[in-house]
């Protein structure tokens, strides 16, 4: 698969983020301004991905096309992620000196991602005909079998596992739960989604879009894990800036915005 110049700038500057995640690490560095310019600088990922994407969107003529749409919201949807992460790392760390703000109005700004991202996909499944699939037994099953499994799944751990099996706790914000169960049930809904347009169109794609496809299905599925590690780490107050969980992120937004800008008219 050939780079685009968009997606090799990309790269590159998750390069620079993994070194400087990397400098955390080496150095044990688990509090501090320093973890709070990591926060920054891996927050300029999205918002540079989802500003080339809505270049390439632009070459798809935005909303006149089905993969134009697609691509304006998915790059809508990573430059709202963007900027939930400046409103955590520039507000709320480097201004506020809040280490953790957990939850807060970054998190509306996150929560916003998903349902842009959702329509991105949707957009995406009429571009590549798996709409009609759906109709067939096999994409009925799917739709009901994904769903469950990983509801089962975020239930086990994030309620039984984190929570001891209770879900409200007398000195817990109920913002806090209303996240906590929000970011799952909303990658349940994108990645069921995404698995279903991979699965049901792929021999419609031709050849020419099904890695960039793929990369969107991995971000989907690392996102979910992402998001669900985020919210153990954070419920059990093991959650620092330049976390593990700090790598994951910026590896999702890389996957998703790569795979936006190698949707090139030319391919």
């Amino acid at each position: 698969m050939k780079l685009t110049k968009g997606s090799i700038a990309i790269l590159a500057y998750y390069v620079i983020v993994v070194i400087f995640w990397l400098y955390l690490q080496l150095n044990n560095i688990t509090s501090g301004e320093i973890g709070y310019y990591y926060q920054f600088t891996y927050g300029l990922l999205p918002l540079l991905g989802g500003t080339l994407g809505l270049i390439r969107a632009k070459q798809w003529g935005l909303f006149s096309s089905k993969v134009g749409k697609s691509l304006t919201y998915l790059s809508i949807g990573l430059i709202s992620w963007g900027i939930g992460q400046m409103f955590w790392s520039i507000f709320y760390n480097i201004i506020l000196n809040i280490e953790v703000p957990y939850p807060s109005i970054a998190d509306y700004f996150y929560i916003l991602s998903w349902p842009l991202w959702f329509l991105g996909m949707i957009h995406l499944s009429k571009a590549t005909g798996a709409r009609f699939s759906i109709k067939k037994l096999e994409g009925q099953f799917l739709l009901l079998l994904i769903p469950l499994v990983l509801i089962a799944l975020s239930y086990y751990l994030l309620i039984i596992i984190a929570r001891d099996g209770t879900l409200f706790t007398s000195n817990e914000d109920l913002q806090k739960i209303f996240f906590d169960l929000a970011y799952p049930i909303g990658d349940v809904i994108i990645l069921t989604t995404s698995t279903l347009i991979f699965g049901l169109s792929f021999k419609y794609l031709g050849g020419k879009y099904k890695i960039p496809i793929l990369c969107l299905l991995a971000a989907f599925v690392l996102n979910y894990i992402t998001d669900f590690s985020f919210a153990y780490t954070t419920t059990k107050e093991l959650y620092y800036n330049g976390h593990w969980v700090d790598i994951l992120y910026p590896t999702v937004l890389a996957l998703l915005s790569i795979s936006i800008n190698q949707f090139s008219v030319e391919s």
